[in-house]
């Protein structure tokens, strides 16, 4: 099992950079994609993220985060349906019918094109995250924010939360086996992988 959020050791135009570059355009990313409310930006963004990994050759560590970021795209996508009625309405999440006359919460466009921007900030925050760390040996980039003048405790506490992730992501898959090899089975589908979490949470933490 590959480790998320895990140094990659490659010669890649993305791994010759200097990390201070590294850090500034994904600095300059994050701020375009709180700022910007263009779906076509963001998409730009998003498709420019890729296609950099694609020539460095880690499209894969990318790949590896879609199903997280589908599945929150799609929360955000149903949150905003739920929350916001501005614009035409397009259709009802529960069609007329179904359980009544007319449908139910209405799907407008306001609600649809804000959970897609939502939706790509996330993509392109997350898409830009990984690639710095992937590409950026830890101890480089702790000298590059020190040497942007970050307090040394605020950059000790990054890196070391950055080392801990791929440590709980292995000791939440062995928990994940031992309770499968207790005969504990939480399911199939979304349902399953949600009811899968909690006994995994509980002994990590």
């Amino acid at each position: 099992m590959k480790e998320i959020m895990q140094y990659i050791n490659r010669d890649s135009f993305l791994h010759r950079m200097n990390p201070l570059s590294k850090i500034a355009a994904v600095t300059g990313i994050i701020a375009l994609s709180v700022f910007t409310t263009n779906p076509e930006v963001l998409a730009v963004m998003v498709l420019g993220i890729f296609l950099a990994s694609l020539r460095a050759g880690l499209q894969q560590e990318l790949l590896k985060q879609l199903k997280l970021l589908i599945f929150l795209s799609v929360t955000l996508i149903l949150l905003t349906v739920f929350t916001l009625k501005s614009g035409e309405t397009v259709g009802y999440l529960i069609p007329a019918g179904t359980l009544t006359v007319g449908g139910l919460v209405p799907i407008t466009t306001g609600a649809l094109d804000f959970g897609t921007v939502l939706s790509l900030r996330f993509f392109a925050m997350l898409f830009a995250f990984q690639l710095l760390v992937v590409t950026t040996k830890p101890s480089d980039l702790m000298k590059a924010l020190l040497a942007i003048h970050i307090p040394v405790d605020y950059v000790l506490m990054f890196v070391i939360a950055l080392r801990f992730i791929p440590s709980l992501q292995i000791e939440g898959q062995r928990i994940h086996e031992a309770q499968l090899a207790r005969g504990y089975n939480p399911g199939k589908g979304l349902r399953g992988k949600i009811m899968s979490v909690k006994p995994i949470l509980v002994p990590l933490v």
